[in-house]
């Protein structure tokens, strides 16, 4: 007979490994796991994925797992359920609606010609250095208003939060408690890590513009602190996700000149007689678009998530009980052979039409960033790809990425050419 804690530390040590074993091949699309007491089962088939995140809250619902997150991020719409997590993400979602398809594009695209016009100049960079505070000044700028951050601001906080989720990342399925020393030295790092962000935070309210996201919040009557949690949430799933998934766009270039160049012959036919991309033509870059789907495929920044069965109920032939936890891992799903041709190859001829594409979730609680998450992505290809060559300095194939809360990219080293002068001296509108 299994121990009830027999997967613990697997999942602790090589959840993807884990994942890759128990998913891969499965013959039920429910697989028990051990990890702990409580039922746990790994949804192993994307049919059964897709019934799981479209159900409503009160039969499956976020559960033990994210509330968790409570202790480093707060009460936010990531950890709250029913009339509060509607109400602020159909604001979220209100917002990055109106801007998406054309106030963001011109903002966006601005900035990263101003970041890769620095980046020119440095002989050698790490990708994930460069595009997690560009991904931060993003979303700062779309949601908050340009400057609202400093330098010196985006880089305490994602200092800040490299020690909120390796915080996270330990504490979930940790078989025997930390030495009271540990847990008390681990107890002031995150609390520090949280006193920064929270000075943070305060900064982008009180500089944002009136125009930003933060008016829309008012409407809620929203306390300081539910206001303060909910910002901090945009900060960083906005930032740290994106971030890590821009790292590997820019390593596909880097590796697919052809592809490379491809986008750049993309990007001619997007462009205004000022140089610019146009927001209403960029529904026509279906390459773009597509190096984004497929990057994401491959690296989901979040690789799994958990729900929490409400009440009993059968689901896949299976009896569950209240309480039962799933686990679903779109790394997994979208890596599966069963649902993919060469799963583990970069291929933008793919169909992303499949019921195995689940790299933001899916239903009442996937990301609401999805779209803008999607066109960051999408306009970091087109921007970057025309206005420079990308040459990959690190190890090709690149290591294994690390999971964490988030699946952290390696170290990929990358230098920038400037294809002309005038490529990439475009100022800043």
């Amino acid at each position: 007979m299994k121990h009830p804690f027999s997967d613990v530390s697997a999942f602790r040590r090589d959840p993807l490994g884990l994942f890759a074993r128990k998913g891969f091949g499965a013959s039920e699309p429910l697989v028990k796991l051990s990890l702990g007491p409580s039922p746990v089962y790994f949804v192993t088939d994307a049919k059964t994925a897709r019934v799981v995140l479209k159900s409503d809250e009160a039969d499956i619902d976020k559960g033990r797992l994210v509330r968790k997150l409570r202790k480093v991020i707060g009460t936010s719409s990531i950890t709250l359920s029913g009339v509060q997590h509607q109400q602020r993400r159909a604001v979220i979602h209100e917002h990055l609606a109106r801007g998406i398809m054309n106030e963001f594009v011109p903002e966006i695209a601005a900035l990263i010609r101003l970041h890769a016009s620095r980046l020119v100049q440095e002989r050698e960079f790490d990708a994930h250095d460069v595009t997690a505070p560009l991904a931060l000044r993003i979303i700062t700028s779309v949601l908050f208003g340009r400057g609202v951050l400093s330098s010196g601001d985006e880089a305490a906080l994602m200092e800040a939060v490299a020690v909120a989720e390796a915080h996270m990342a330990d504490s979930l399925f940790r078989l025997f408690p930390r030495s009271p020393l540990r847990a008390l030295r681990d107890r002031r790092r995150v609390q520090a890590s949280r006193e920064i962000m929270s000075v943070i935070v305060e900064r982008v309210r009180v500089r944002s513009t009136s125009k930003s996201l933060i008016a829309a919040f008012e409407s809620l009557n929203l306390t300081a602190t539910e206001l303060r949690d909910e910002i901090l949430l945009l900060l960083l799933a906005g930032h740290h996700t994106t971030g890590n998934a821009a790292a590997w766009v820019l390593y596909f270039l880097a590796t697919n000149p052809e592809l490379s160049e491809g986008i750049r012959k993309e990007y001619l036919s997007l462009g205004t007689k000022a140089g610019e991309i146009d927001p209403l033509r960029l529904q026509r870059a279906e390459l773009s678009l597509r190096v984004a789907r497929e990057t994401l495929r491959l690296y989901p920044p979040f690789y799994w998530f958990s729900r929490e069965v409400k009440k009993p109920m059968e689901l896949a032939g299976r009896r569950l009980r209240r309480g039962t936890t799933l686990i679903i891992s779109p790394w997994q799903i979208q890596r599966d052979p069963r649902n993919w041709e060469n799963p583990n190859a970069f291929s933008v001829e793919r169909s992303y039409n499949s019921p195995a594409f689940l790299p933001f979730g899916l239903g009442p609680r996937a990301c609401v960033g999805i779209g803008l998450g999607l066109l960051e992505l999408q306009l970091l290809a087109l921007e970057i790809a025309s206005a420079c060559d990308i040459e990959i300095l690190s190890a090709v194939p690149a290591s294994e990425p690390t999971p964490a809360v988030t699946l952290l990219p390696p170290c990929i080293r990358l230098r920038l050419r400037p294809r002309s002068v005038f490529a990439v001296q475009r100022e800043v509108a």
